[in-house]
């Protein structure tokens, strides 16, 4: 998801919040919700006071001039009459996509939060720093920032086909390009390479960068490539993927949502290809 236009990033909590500040409250990993079932409506921080909903609050930023709030919940929060909770897919295609593109925002920073209370290193409390948005262990001076954790996404391409596979934990019949995380020492490229070896047998070349995106999922940082087939069969790893095959560009299988970086990867791939 890409930052919104019009979207100000910030850390420091303004002294005084106005009630019409948009708040993205999570219990665990979903959030509170107002509207119906298909038009929620992220709320505003008046709205949730009324409700008697408060946490913990993260200030996110100004999106065109509107303060954006993520608050942590207790884990087994109820919502009050009129709210309810929902998971972050959930809401795909039914609120605007920047207040998508900041619910996911504030479900990192909120998991962030709720993850990094005590000290990695020797277990004391932590406390936030007023300078950014990190945890300092007052013991000994550890800082914990909000975890990023980079991964690869691969589409690779012979001829008019490309190379798509369905892990296992897809829904049937949905397939989309590889992708895995990047080891301690890796370049991407290097990931790149490794990933689609160890997932399907092929071997890559030509790699060229296409786009990355925040994927709240919970705190990936998506990198795209296109990368040429070099070589081998298809081999699946029977733990992560279903199925994996070669597809024309003209007998494409159901792929991921549009909101997603591999479905704008694959179709721009398509396209390209088939205007070769």
């Amino acid at each position: 998801m890409h930052t919104p236009a019009g979207f100000v990033p910030a850390h420091r909590l303004p002294a005084i919040l106005p009630g019409t500040a948009l708040a993205f409250a999570f219990a665990d990993a979903k959030i509170v919700v107002g509207g119906t079932e298909e038009a929620p409506i992220i709320p505003t921080l008046s709205e949730l006071a009324a409700a008697g909903i408060d946490g913990v609050r993260h200030h996110l930023g100004e999106l065109q001039g509107v303060p954006c709030v993520a608050i942590t919940l207790a884990n087994d929060a109820e919502p009050p009459p009129g709210y309810r909770l929902a998971g972050l897919r959930a809401l795909f295609f039914k609120i605007p996509e920047p207040l998508l593109a900041l619910a996911a925002r504030a479900f990192q920073v909120v998991e962030w939060d709720r993850t990094h209370r005590y000290c990695g290193r020797c277990g004391t409390p932590t406390r936030n720093r007023d300078n950014e948005r990190a945890k300092e262990c007052p013991a000994c001076g550890y800082i914990a920032y909000p975890r990023v954790s980079p991964a690869m996404m691969a589409l690779v391409t012979r001829g008019k086909e490309v190379l798509l596979a369905r892990a296992t934990r897809f829904t049937t019949g949905m397939y989309s390009a590889l992708a895995g995380f990047v080891e301690p020492g890796e370049t991407i490229e290097d990931c790149v390479v490794r990933e689609v070896r160890e997932e399907v047998g092929v071997e890559v070349t030509n790699l060229r960068y296409f786009a990355s995106q925040s994927w709240s999922f919970p705190h990936s940082l998506m990198i795209a490539y296109t990368a040429e087939y070099a070589g081998g069969d298809i081999r699946l790893d029977d733990e992560e993927i279903a199925d994996a095959r070669w597809f024309s560009v003209d007998a494409m299988p159901p792929t991921p949502p549009s909101v997603s970086i591999a479905r704008r990867l694959i179709d721009a791939t398509v396209q390209r290809l088939r205007a070769s």
